[in-house]
């Protein structure tokens, strides 16, 4: 598999406080890679060079082979990079149909687009809550809704940044599953998240940081053969 995303010794400061460190990773075509690490390691601020919210003092970011470390975040998200934003961040006032078709785009220019059918079938239960407003949903409801709105855009890459965090378990079950099924069908996905067990399940390969610096990186078969490393890193 050819790499769809290139981070490269990236280097980001937020005026004299530095906190990426020559960060370097990369996710492949159609697998799903992890970006893990404690709150404050620089996950965030990884995702923010990537999408072009903050700018780079140094190094690189490829994105199909271009670099996108000085481009504008909607030119980024117009090559096919979506985000699922922790938070949600869905329209409250837009009915659930309005939220999804709002930015609905075919920017990878697959010959089978998701569209309003595909998302209600991924999600049931969006498909009853179609004309509910955004702020009339649960948070479980509102975080499908989130991920149903990228869909839309048919990216080439999914980055879901704590979608599972605040959920109750088994809401957080069907979220699992519905990552399942994006990656049976091939999509490729970056997620950042702590639950690790299920992550391993989930991914292909995993980066972890501290402080700004990767720290590991491995597949799923080695970091579940180390759970020590779990324990130092992540906390879990």
């Amino acid at each position: 598999m050819s790499a769809l995303l290139e981070v490269d010794e990236l280097e980001v400061a937020y005026g004299a406080s530095q906190v990426l460190f020559g960060l370097s990773f990369c996710v492949k075509a159609g697998e799903v890679a992890t970006l893990l690490g404690r709150n404050g390691m620089g996950k965030t601020t990884t995702l923010r060079a990537i999408l072009g919210l903050t700018p780079a003092l140094r190094g690189t970011v490829r994105f199909r082979g271009e670099r996108i470390d000085h481009c504008s975040p909607d030119r980024i998200a117009r090559m096919g990079l979506a985000l699922v934003p922790e938070g949600r961040q869905i329209f409250p006032n837009l009915s659930v149909k309005e939220n999804l078709v709002a930015f609905a785009a075919n920017r990878s220019g697959t010959a089978n687009p998701w569209c309003l059918d595909g998302v209600f079938e991924l999600f049931p239960r969006l498909a009853e809550r179609t004309r509910h407003m955004g702020n009339q949903l649960s948070g479980g409801e509102q975080q499908m809704l989130a991920i149903g709105r990228a869909l839309m855009t048919n990216p080439h890459l999914l980055i879901l940044d704590e979608a599972t965090e605040g959920l109750a378990p088994l809401v957080r079950e069907d979220i699992w599953h519905c990552l399942d099924k994006l990656r049976a069908r091939g999509q490729t996905i970056l997620v950042i998240d702590k639950y690790v067990q299920r992550l391993i399940r989930l991914a292909n390969q995993h980066t972890i940081i501290e402080r700004g610096q990767v720290v590991w990186q491995g597949d799923s078969t080695q970091l579940a053969a180390d759970p020590a490393i779990w324990q130092r890193y992540i906390g879990v």
